[in-house]
């Protein structure tokens, strides 16, 4: 099949007839699929189910260092479960807080306590004339609704294949005191998959912020989920990096085991300098007197050592990696050189990013909607849900059986294929 553009106008109306008609067929199905988020699907659920025989009523209750995980304390987590967590983001176990399930949660929090107290004594953003983050596009959703719900402005930097366009990065950071924070997803990104060069990286480690309580917010919560054992990304350590150039308080590090163990049971924690930390315990001893630490002594006896994930995480990837080779040979056959839509072919993660033509991502999303599958909003990967292509599609294929994501993936074609026709028609 020849690019949709060569077309005439005669071929395109006929072209538009016969998917005009698989398009119709395809709502009579009256389908239910779900592409919309990333969730783990079923089959992974079921994997963990060994996870529940940990503790039983005749365990010892009791961590290492002898803590009884039944009672209050242990503000910062217990000892072994800051080992595990430490190791996953590799640092040391000093600089880590082991919180409850949600690394969400704990990036929600840190922004609101910037916003109320401050960080580590500066003006509570509060009280400032303007705050600004920086947001990589297409990014994560979630990250944005926490800035837009405090009223921070977002600004779009764009992603090239390596990550952030840096450029734009060093020149807001170093020069305006307004710009606060950088939303990271460093590895596998939501929703693209990209992981960051080592040059990326280095750069961040580098920068001079114009703002002292500048904080980049590296949220890895992809970093063990590969889906190959032999095709993996790498990912610097930015925390050594800032540390080699002075930087060290410069960034947080998130990580949660929410798509290792179970979303919503898991455990979350926060990597960050003696400095931050001690700031940050000042204000949730006040919050809490402790998390969940039997939920922290179940996952350390499940896994024992992030050995013991890694190899975890290679059954997930035996489940994943059949979908995610499914979604890129669906594109590749229906799509592949017609020149209506370009996407991402991660190693690793939970999304593929899909970028259609100018102009027809909500069209797109609409049609799976009538036709029974349910997306992501087009436009939810920018800041305000602003899509200025109105381009970009994020492609969950986590959550469905293989065969519901390939009926999915089927109605998804057509609906790109019409309304490019459609968008071509129309600028003629």
């Amino acid at each position: 099949m020849k690019e949709y553009s060569s077309l005439s106008k005669e071929e395109l109306i006929e072209l538009q007839k016969k998917l005009n008609a698989e398009y119709e067929d395809a709502k009579g199905k009256g389908l239910k699929l779900n592409m919309a988020r990333g969730l783990p699907g079923a089959e992974q659920l079921d994997m963990e189910a060994d996870f529940f025989n940990t503790l039983n009523p005749n365990s010892n209750f009791k961590s290492d260092a002898g803590i009884d995980c039944r009672n209050y304390g242990e503000l910062l987590g217990i000892q072994e479960a800051r080992k595990l967590m430490a190791d996953m983001m590799s640092i040391s176990p000093d600089n880590v807080i082991v919180f409850g399930n949600s690394s969400l949660n704990i990036m929600y929090d840190t922004v609101c306590r910037s916003m109320i107290l401050g960080v580590c004594g500066s003006t509570p953003w509060c009280k400032l004339d303007k705050v600004k983050f920086l947001c990589p596009v297409p990014g994560y959703d979630r990250h944005f609704a926490i800035t837009e719900q405090f009223g921070i402005e977002m600004i779009n930097i764009p992603m090239k294949a390596d990550g952030p366009d840096m450029d734009m990065v060093e020149e807001f950071v170093n020069n305006d005191p307004a710009v606060k924070g950088i939303w990271c997803v460093p590895k596998y990104a939501n929703p693209t998959g990209i992981t960051y060069s080592d040059e990326v990286v280095k750069r961040f480690a580098k920068l001079k912020p114009a703002a002292k309580d500048f904080r980049i917010y590296w949220d890895n919560a992809y970093n063990v989920h590969h889906l190959y054992d032999n095709n993996q990304d790498d990912l610097l350590e930015i925390f050594a990096e800032c540390q080699k150039n002075g930087n060290e308080d410069m960034v947080y590090k998130f990580c949660s085991t929410s798509k290792i163990t179970f979303p919503g049971s898991g455990i979350a924690a926060l990597g960050t300098s003696k400095k931050n930390l001690d700031f940050i315990k000042s204000v949730i001893t006040i919050q809490t007197i402790g998390h969940d630490k039997l939920n922290q002594l179940r996952h350390v006896r499940y896994f024992k050592n992030f050995d013991g994930i890694k190899a975890h995480m290679k059954k997930h990837a035996a489940i994943l990696r059949p979908k995610f080779e499914l979604v890129h040979e669906k594109l590749e056959k229906e799509l592949g050189g017609l020149g209506i839509g370009s996407w991402s072919n991660p190693h690793g993660g939970y999304f593929v990013s899909f970028n259609s033509m100018d102009g027809c991502a909500k069209t797109i999303v609409g049609m799976c909607k009538e036709a029974g599958v349910n997306m992501t909003g087009a436009g939810a990967t920018y800041p305000y849900k602003k899509d200025p292509f109105d381009s970009n599609i994020r492609i969950a294929p986590t959550f469905p059986p293989i065969e519901e994501l390939s009926q999915a993936l089927d109605i998804f074609v057509i609906c790109v294929k019409l309304a490019s026709v459609n968008k071509l028609l129309e600028d003629m």
